[in-house]
């Protein structure tokens, strides 16, 4: 299909296929959870209630492409848990979305607001398709048909979507605007990670970064180092990873090495991490040339940078890209995981028998879902904070949450991930029983 030019998306991306995973990733969720119950020791009847996802909606969308021709897409929402509070999870559009991923993404979604201890329980939405094959027009039709079919499941008190992967603050505005008109009400916390002259919050951009790094500086406390003396790799340079690197640049760190499907750049001396933002915006955001302008090293292989020898690694890319396979060749101290789900069970026991620390996805990324759960009281309310004090009260709940699961790796005596699970499952387990749901 020829591209319209007013297309959202930049010509010419590449996109990523997850189809050579051989790792599923609902399996992959269910072996980490799996872990956790066994420590804590839970009745079957407490693990159905946890275990399986409340609500799973298949939709098919018919959509008017710009050649007049009809074409039929599949979307999923997946709503795994609303004990604590609505569902809250992102939507994304990518031609290998599947079920089961979908699923294990909103499980995560379910422990992650559990972890960082706010009223949400989990869910994700997922559209099976290329978004940079679609025009401007048909983007918004798909987009606004996948609210409109889900309009009576989806809520502020019910299900709270968001952006997610090739999904951004423009789709929202369409996803809040068709409930708006559906309802004929302004509603606007029915999505979060909207633009900010529509209900969004500040901070919302920066938040899964900003929150890596409250965890990267509660980690520092813990193990007795400085981050101004590390050196730090990225792989992936999309929002969560560029503005990780940055922040940390800024608080003296030496980012030695990143990565996007381009390649991995590294530089002993350090990169300008300023310098490569600027670089990618140019570019596609993407890092092509990077090494002829910077004078840095470029290998092919994205993965390559996370073979590093540094202090501090920061997957921020997708799922399993650390597995049995590459694990034993991991030379950070510290994995930071900005990404969904980047760490293979495999890989788990490879990484802890060697003693390297693990800041699990469920309590590092979760400054997105923290922010976004900021947007939703402020929508609410009708009164909106300053950045300063966004920023001040993530930090407050990624403190809070690190402080939590580290506690729990002590008194368990289990590493970091399974600790998260284990604060979660609590959590989630108390709020069941309360509510009389295992009687």
């Amino acid at each position: 299909m020829k591209r319209n030019k007013k297309s959202i998306y930049e010509p010419g991306k590449p996109q990523i296929s997850r189809r050579h995973m051989t790792l599923n990733a609902y399996e992959n969720a269910m072996r980490q959870f799996d872990q956790a119950v066994e420590v804590l020791g839970l009745k079957p009847n407490q693990v159905a209630m946890i275990r399986d996802p409340r609500k799973v909606i298949i939709l098919t969308l018919p959509v008017r492409m710009d050649d007049g021709r009809i074409e039929v897409f599949t979307g999923y929402r997946v709503q795994h848990s609303i004990v604590r509070g609505p569902a809250k999870g992102g939507v994304r559009f990518h031609p290998d979305v599947t079920l089961d991923e979908v699923k294990a993404l909103a499980f995560w979604m379910t422990m992650k607001c559990a972890v960082v201890d706010i009223p949400f329980g989990g869910g994700k939405g997922g559209v099976v398709v290329d978004p940079y094959k679609l025009s401007l027009g048909e983007l918004e039709r798909l987009s606004r048909r996948y609210f409109a079919s889900l309009a009576d499941d989806i809520g502020p008190d019910q299900d709270v979507p968001a952006p997610d992967v090739n999904t951004n603050a423009q789709i929202m505005a369409w996803f809040m605007d068709t409930y708006c008109m559906h309802f004929k009400r302004h509603l606007p916390a029915v999505v979060t990670g909207k633009p900010l002259e529509i209900g969004g919050s500040a901070g919302r951009d920066i938040a899964t970064a900003q929150g890596v790094v409250f965890c990267l500086e509660e980690a520092a406390k813990c193990l007795s180092f400085e981050l101004k003396a590390c050196s730090v790799a990225v792989q992936g340079f999309g929002n969560a990873g560029s503005n990780a690197a940055k922040l940390l640049a800024d608080k003296g760190a030496r980012i030695i090495g990143i990565s996007d499907v381009t390649g991995s750049y590294i530089s002993e001396n350090g990169i300008d991490v300023m310098d490569a933002i600027e670089w990618a915006r140019g570019h596609n955001k993407l890092l092509t040339g990077y090494e002829k302008h910077a004078k840095v090293k470029k290998i092919e292989d994205p993965k390559a940078v996370l073979e590093l020898d540094v202090d501090i690694l920061i997957p921020a890319a997708l799922e399993n890209q650390i597995t049995g396979e590459n694990a034993d060749r991991i030379k950070a101290k510290v994995i930071a995981e900005a990404a969904n789900g980047p760490c293979t069970p495999d890989a788990d026991e490879v990484l802890n028998k060697k003693g390297i620390f693990i800041i699990p996805d469920i309590l590092c990324n979760a400054g997105g879902v923290t922010v976004s759960y900021f947007e939703w009281v402020q929508n609410r309310m009708g009164f909106y904070w300053t950045l300063d004090e966004v920023t001040s009260h993530l930090k407050r709940f990624m403190t809070n949450a690190f402080q939590a699961v580290y506690n729990a790796s002590k008194e368990y005596k289990v590493p970091m991930r399974v600790a998260a699970f284990i604060v979660a499952i609590k959590r989630l387990t108390a709020a069941a029983e309360l509510r009389g749901l295992y009687a």
